[in-house]
């Protein structure tokens, strides 16, 4: 009988559930879409989109939900961030378009170089996306702290 060899990466393994935090699942986004455009390996790339997907899908009913108080302090800020980049979809939106791609790459019937551009389109989102997601929220001023958006409305 022919010995399969086991491929396995430390990534196919990362515990997360309905109770991880989202901003633990934005990192996990990130590293399964790092991971998944360095990776030749067509059964690593379908596992990593299977995890990737599975973390957009415990993300996605998550996204209009109050941030947790535990996380309050970590999504403050002394100074305003740069600019937001001109594409601009909601956090809905987004997550949607990553987990529609994941499932489309996850399942192997699309042409090489199909494939590669998917892929990388992917990655880009995912990180867009991730970035969003665990984007400081509010500012501290002599005011007080305030939403990060209403202070770079008045400006």
């Amino acid at each position: 009988m022919a010995t399969i060899p086991a491929q396995t990466h430390t990534l196919l393994s990362v515990p997360f559930s309905v109770t991880t935090d989202f901003t633990i699942l934005a990192d996990h986004c990130e590293k399964f879409a790092e991971t998944l455009i360095e990776n030749d390996n067509p059964v690593l790339k379908m596992s990593l989109c299977a995890r990737l997907s599975a973390c957009l899908t415990l993300l996605q009913p998550t996204l209009n939900d109050p941030v947790p108080p535990h996380l309050l302090e970590s999504l403050a800020i002394d100074t305003l961030p740069p600019l937001k980049p001109a594409f601009d979809p909601d956090s809905e939106l987004l997550c949607d378009y990553c987990l529609t791609l994941a499932k489309l790459l996850s399942g192997q019937v699309l042409v090489p170089e199909t494939e590669k551009t998917l892929t990388g389109l992917l990655c880009e989102l995912v990180w867009f996306f991730a970035a969003d997601t665990k984007k400081p929220r509010w500012i501290r001023t002599s005011e007080g702290v305030m939403p990060v958006e209403e202070v770079m409305e008045a400006l």
